[in-house]
This record gives C-alpha cells, structure tokens and sequence, in this order.
C-alpha cells in the first residue's frame, strides 16, 4: 500500500538530494553561498529525476555535527534552496530536517511538500546527547497549518543512535502507528549508508500487516534492492546514488539509472 501521490506504483524509490552545508553550521561555503546551494541541488535534481525515481527528499545531511533543535536561520535557508528549486521538480518532493520533526513539518508545510521523514518518536542515546523527539508538538503543527494531508514518514531506528526503549523493534512501531498516528515507518541501519537489517525489516512489515507503507531508510544498493522491496513498500536512497559511493559526493546520473531499471525489471 502506498500513498496517492505515488500513482499506481505498487513499490516507490525516493531519492536523496542532499542539500550543502546551510549558513550558521561549520561546513558552511561562504564563498559559495546561497546560489551555490541552489545551483549543487538544481543539479542532483537533474540528474534523480532523469534516473526515473519516484520521488525526491531534500534533506541537510551536510549539517554536522547535528543540532536537535532547528536554528531559524537554518530553517529560513533550507526552504529558500527548496523554493528555488520546486518549479524545476516533475516527481512529488518531501523534507526532512535531521534532527527536529517540528521544523521538518514547518519547511514542508511551507515549501508545499508531500511528505516528511523524521525521528517523531522515542528516546534515544546519541552522538547528540539525549534524545527526546516531540510527536505531538509536529502533529499539532500539521493540523493548525491545514495540511493533514502531509505524509509523515517515522523512522524509528534512528541512525548515530541507540533506542533506549527495549521493546521489539516491531512492537515500536506498531505503537507509533497506534498512539503517534504514523503515516509510514522507516527501519534504518546504525549509519547514514549503511544496509537495513533485513530481519528488522520483515518484522517490521508482518507486524503492521498492511496498515501503513513501511520503507527500508538506508543503504540500499543495486545488488540488495530486490531483496528488500520484496519485503517494503519501498526504499530511500542517498548514499548508492552518489559519486563513487560516497555520501558527501554529487549524485552520480549513471548510477541512479541503473539502480531504476533494475527495480522496474522486478
């Protein structure tokens, strides 16, 4: 089962157009600047939709070290690059903003997105101290700004982080779906780019029997994508879609290509 916006697909790939470091963080490219945010993002763009992927998520992963509370001027950079860039996009578009729910539904809401991915749920131990994501506050903003039909997508293993809540895996996000009204649930691995845990994966599914789409989040590769769609809705792709590989690296057309023809022969 997956949402409206994706047509009769019956399995979505959404990749990743990872925006440059924003203004007020350490990787920040003064001499660069807003234009050549716009301009790296207009080109990963280009090249995602050529590909033929189902759907594009504009996300600062060039943000480190990560903050759990968006900046205003980050915000305020981010929805300009993705405003920019919109009239250029012919696939539906989500947000996520690592690591702050809030302002992700902000930016979307804003930008007119069709879904957010984010951390909405949980607490975790993490490189950025204790983490306590707010769903409530995220959901409350989804509906004061009249866009209930914002898909919110919960990741609920979160990556450079471990889950201090014990229950099954499975267990996590059947009650994420039940008491935090998820629209979706993504199972990640311990790392940007690294695989899902494919028995993670399955229980995941077997668990929410259909109730929601449930998408593996990272590191999904040409050579285990046939693997994991037979098990999800879907997958997000960052990392496999890149130069060389490489997170930090340009999107590679190529291999995004090959990636696509290889999940519409399954």
């Amino acid at each position: 089962m997956l949402f409206d916006f994706f047509g009769s697909r019956k399995k979505a790939v959404i990749g990743m157009a990872h925006i440059g470091a924003l203004p007020g963080t350490p990787l920040y490219d003064f001499k660069r600047g807003m234009n050549g945010l716009i301009d790296g993002v207009i080109a990963d763009v280009e090249r995602l939709q050529a590909g033929g992927v189902d759907a594009i998520m504009f996300g600062n992963e060039n943000d480190r070290p990560y903050q759990l509370q968006a900046p205003a001027e980050g915000v305020a950079a981010m929805t300009a690059v993705i405003t920019a860039v919109k009239p250029m996009l012919t696939v539906p578009f989500g947000v996520n903003w690592l690591w702050d729910p809030t302002a992700s539904v902000a930016i979307a809401a804003a930008t007119g997105a069709s879904f957010v991915r984010e951390i909405f749920t949980g607490v975790f131990a993490s490189d950025m101290g204790l983490w306590k994501p707010d769903a409530a506050t995220a959901l409350r903003l989804r509906r004061n700004v009249g866009r209930d039909d914002l898909k919110l997508l919960f990741n609920i293993n979160a990556e450079f982080a471990d889950s201090l809540d014990r229950r099954p895996i499975e267990l996590r996000a059947r009650s994420a779906v039940f008491s935090s009204l998820a629209d979706g649930i993504l199972v990640s691995g311990a790392l940007t780019g690294q695989g899902v845990n494919t028995s993670d994966l399955q229980r995941v599914a077997e668990a929410l029997e259909g109730k929601v789409p449930v998408f593996a989040n990272t590191g999904v590769t040409l050579e285990t994508v046939k693997d994991i769609l037979s098990l999800a809705d879907g997958c997000i792709v960052g990392t496999h879609f890149k130069v060389d590989g490489v997170t930090w690296n340009p999107v590679d057309g190529d291999r995004v290509k090959r990636f696509m023809d290889r999940v519409n022969s399954l």
